[in-house]
């Protein structure tokens, strides 16, 4: 019922023409045995999901992003039920045709946090904050190594070296301006990332955007996308945190980490930043600002500092 989608072309053609994906999705409910259920689509995120009814979530995922389905089932089926923070319950998983993948999951219960959190109190924020930084500590104590099999990077020093060989053309690609880009390279050879961290398994897009909190008291009710999950160094995760939890205010930033149980030097987070596979300077500035002072360093103290 789905056609095969391999390239960017059939990607933009087809994902989002309901009058394509709909058909696709109820014909894998009915096999699923959830025939008649009602699907309502999710405005946001990269892949198609669907709600299912009350109960379930749907997640639909072409041929071009087929593994980031086997990630996403394998790493929600190992952490079931091991964080603080409710993570949805695979039901089932697997191939469906054409190459695509599909994981039903449970629905998890909350708003979604980014929507809420102008509505939260600073109390409450900071409850909520030191309880990212608990289950950031328990995902990360996890041993990865029953997922090395589907996921990557594997050499992280080779990781680190591929990204920082197109660091500058993926900034100058968002629009970077000049006085920004020249200043990359040297930055990064000034702050040395190990090589060979401790394996973590990492979420990589801890964002408020990905949590779901109860409104009655803004309590965590849920973490969810894990399809870009991969196993490095820990330190990478907080890019995410950085900007898009504690959003570059300080004392947020000391609370999390005090919670999570260490700390990490802001330039080695600018550099991660740098580094990131879908890092975008640009966009965090816009929404974050930038120090009048316009050095990497001074932009890593404001978005990534503790005092």
């Amino acid at each position: 019922m789905l056609p095969l989608v391999e390239t960017d072309e059939e990607w933009d053609a087809i994902v989002p023409d309901e009058t394509v994906m709909r058909p696709g999705a109820e014909d894998l409910c009915a096999r699923l045995g959830l025939a008649g259920a009602p699907l309502t689509r999710f405005p946001d995120g990269s892949q198609p999901v669907y709600a299912v009814g009350e109960e379930h979530v749907l997640k639909l995922f072409p041929a071009a992003a087929a593994q980031d389905g086997v990630a996403e089932g394998r790493v929600l089926s190992y952490i079931d039920g091991r964080l603080p923070v409710p993570t949805p319950r695979v039901r089932d998983f697997g191939a469906y045709e054409n190459g695509w993948q599909y994981v039903l999951m449970s629905r998890l219960r909350g708003e979604n946090l980014a929507r809420s959190w102008g509505n939260v109190s600073r109390a409450d924020r900071e409850r909520l904050v030191a309880d990212t930084g608990e289950a950031l500590a328990v995902l990360h104590s996890l041993d990865p190594d029953p997922l090395g099999d589907v996921l990557g990077p594997g050499d992280w020093g080779a990781f680190l070296d591929r990204r920082a060989d197109g660091a500058v053309e993926q900034q100058r690609g968002h629009g970077l301006s000049p006085a920004w880009l020249e200043q990359i390279p040297d930055f990064l050879a000034a702050t040395p990332l190990r090589r060979t961290p401790p394996r973590s398994l990492l979420h990589t897009e801890v964002m408020q955007q990905h949590f779901l909190v109860d409104p009655d008291g803004w309590r965590l009710t849920g973490l969810f996308d894990f399809e870009p999950a991969m196993i490095g160094d820990r330190a990478y995760d907080f890019v995410g945190v950085g900007l898009f939890v504690t959003r570059g205010d300080p004392d947020l930033l000391a609370r999390l980490t005090k919670s999570y149980g260490r700390t990490f030097e802001p330039a080695e987070l600018l550099a991660y930043t740098l580094l990131h596979v879908y890092s975008n300077l640009p966009w965090y500035m816009r929404e974050l600002g930038a120090p009048a002072e316009g050095t990497l360093s001074s932009l890593a103290q404001a978005w990534f500092g503790t005092v």
